[in-house]
């Protein structure tokens, strides 16, 4: 009888037990979908969408939570209805980045219409009169040839031959402007609701029996807890001094700073800003509302200490005065907007209590 091997065994994980023997399974993880507001906002994380575009998701998801409502999602976040059904319409599932902000430049752009004979006589009258202004070279230009040219045109015609009095000079300018970095403006910073995360500053100038003083000033958006100190010049080394002492008042605990666009917010200001590695944030211009802690602060500041009768012009005196009241102002004097309790009890309520003790504010 010839010897005949046993068969091998059959897998077939879908169908159940086969033949030839037990059966071998395949097991799969379950996969877990999910759902459409979370995979939206985690698809705009790794796309990195700026803050504007992952607001204007926010419109969507509560539009698709909420039973599609456009009305409704537009009083529920305080915009326009023209305004939502204009990203609505633009908005692809598909490519999140439909929600930022488009380039607003026209598509027909205008195009210069000046002739190369009004180029060249431009060009002799700016090396006839090479420290003219460009409207004076245009009403001049009307008077030799009795054609009208707009200072726009001779503006032009400056830059493309770089007819300019100091040419080197104005290379290094035209360099310097090219290579300055685009300042952060504080509507780009998201705000937290802790401790240290944002200290607005400002300076504040007092005229007193004709002396000038400067007061640099700080305060903490979330626990309003206020810094202030007297200097005889108005420089960025005074206010990066100011910017050292508060960090140490703060044990470090300050991650922001905001300030306006004044110059003692720049040059030895900025360089103390690096080496303590915090983030830089600037108000726009023409907008007071971006500081208005920092402004409420300063009117304290004004009427509850400096008009009492504290105004020296000695900045040794003023700032030994200034200390006590800050003392007063940080550990007794209730606030308004933080339940009428201290600056240092709701500190304490919160988080750990920051170091802030008379002696750390005596310069």
């Amino acid at each position: 009888m010839a010897f005949r091997p046993h068969p091998p065994l059959r897998r077939n994980p879908w169908r159940g037990p086969g033949w030839g023997g037990p059966e071998v399974f395949f097991q799969r993880k379950p996969v877990v979908l999910l759902d459409t507001s979370t995979r939206w906002r985690a698809v705009a994380k790794l796309l990195k969408l700026s803050l504007e575009a992952r607001r204007r998701l926010e419109w969507m998801i509560w539009y698709e939570t909420h039973g599609r409502n456009a009305r409704a999602t537009s009083r529920y976040f305080g915009i326009a209805p023209k305004t939502f059904y204009k990203w609505r319409t633009v908005f692809r599932e598909d490519r999140l980045s439909t929600l930022e902000d488009r380039s607003r430049a026209p598509k027909n752009r205008r195009t210069r219409t000046l002739t190369p004979l009004q180029e060249s006589r431009i060009v002799a009258l700016r090396r006839r009169y090479l420290r003219y202004g460009k409207v004076k070279l245009a009403q001049r230009y009307q008077e030799e040839y009795q054609e009208a040219v707009s200072s726009w045109k001779v503006q032009k015609v400056i830059e493309k031959h770089r007819l300019y009095y100091h040419p080197a000079r104005n290379a290094r300018t035209q360099a310097k402007r090219r290579r300055a970095t685009k300042k952060k403006r504080i509507s780009e910073l998201g705000l937290k609701k802790r401790t240290g995360f944002l200290f607005r500053l400002d300076t504040v100038v007092r005229y007193w029996q004709g002396t000038k003083r400067y007061i640099v000033t700080a305060v903490d958006t979330v626990s309003k807890l206020g810094f202030a100190h007297m200097y005889g010049t108005h420089s960025s080394r005074s206010a990066a001094d100011f910017l050292r002492r508060l960090y140490l008042l703060t044990d470090g605990k300050i991650e922001n700073i905001q300030t306006d666009n004044g110059s003692e917010f720049h040059g030895e200001f900025e360089a103390t800003v690096k080496d303590l590695r915090l983030s830089h944030y600037w108000s726009r211009v023409k907008t007071p509302k971006d500081n208005a802690a920092n402004e409420r602060f300063n009117r304290t500041l004004n009427e509850e200490f400096i008009q009492m009768g504290n105004m020296v012009v000695d900045p040794g005196e003023f700032n030994r005065r200034l200390t006590e009241w800050l003392v007063e102002y940080n550990f007794r004097r209730p606030h308004q907007t933080l339940g009428y309790v201290s600056p240092i009890n709701f500190i304490q309520r919160k988080e750990n209590l920051l170091p802030m003790y008379p002696s750390s504010t005596v310069s």
